[in-house]
């Protein structure tokens, strides 16, 4: 009778292949995994900068262009643009190689026309003498403060803030979804944020100083049509244009502070 330690030798050696390979792939899985939540992670921190600076409708717009021309790049070469990328080269257009000036934007902007809608201005009376004697965290603190609270009326009263210039708030009613009482939703959004203003500057007096709650708003309304768009380039935002923008600026400069 023959004795042989070959087939223990075989059965270790194939163990240990079977455990190295499953190490390998449970290895390769997790890799993959991180990577998966890496890029979702990243898509939906894109998502949410997008939503935070566009309108709904104008977001997806420019997600699906972003979709459409990457589909474009992918039929004449394989490649790997994750939702940073495509955002950023549908926002910027920036060219593959050296483009003509002429043809720096190749793809249509999004831009519409609103026939009715309602602006407000709302500049805030003695922000620049406050400020002036304040450290930068005070003035931050304060601006912080009031604009989130702003930012919370406005989702309530379906108003969209179209962006903040110093200590000037500007918003609009009729867009993106036109809607016939704008110019009523946006008087009581500017009524709302007086009250509110009037609140937060007494509460801040505690830590801001006193003279904190001697600051109050000047709100300048009017209502007329405005181009809107999404202007590309280096920090590509939505903006308005028109007469209407302009007038709504010349009421609030010329109003009275704690007036709408």
């Amino acid at each position: 009778m023959f004795n042989s330690s070959r087939p223990e030798a075989f059965a270790g050696i194939l163990a240990t292949v079977f455990f190295a390979t499953g190490m390998v792939f449970f290895i390769y899985v997790q890799y993959v995994s991180r990577r998966q939540n890496k890029v979702m992670a990243t898509a939906l921190r894109t998502n949410a900068i997008v939503s935070s600076l566009f309108p709904s409708n104008v977001r997806d717009r420019i997600l699906k262009d972003a979709e459409e021309q990457v589909d474009q790049e992918m039929n004449t070469k394989s490649t790997f643009i994750n939702a940073k990328h495509m955002l950023k080269n549908f926002l910027e257009d920036e060219p593959e190689d050296v483009r003509k000036s002429t043809d720096a934007f190749s793809t249509k902007p999004i831009a519409d026309l609103f026939p009715e809608t309602t602006l407000m201005f709302a500049d805030m009376v003695g922000f620049t003498a406050w400020s002036s004697v304040r450290e930068p965290s005070q003035v931050f603190i304060l601006l912080e403060t009031v604009y989130h609270a702003f930012d919370q009326i406005a989702k309530r009263r379906g108003v969209f803030k179209v962006e903040t210039v110093g200590d000037c708030y500007v918003a609009v009613a009729g867009l993106p979804e036109p809607r016939k009482d704008h110019a009523v939703v946006m008087a009581r959004f500017a009524h709302d944020c007086n009250l509110k203003l009037h609140r937060l500057v007494k509460e801040l007096e505690v830590t801001l100083g006193p003279d904190t709650g001697d600051l109050s708003m000047r709100f300048g309304l009017h209502s007329g049509p405005v181009t809107a768009g999404v202007l590309r380039g280096e920090r590509a935002r939505f903006q308005l244009f028109g007469d209407t923008v302009n007038t709504t600026a010349r009421v609030e400069t010329t109003g009275e502070r704690g007036r709408i």
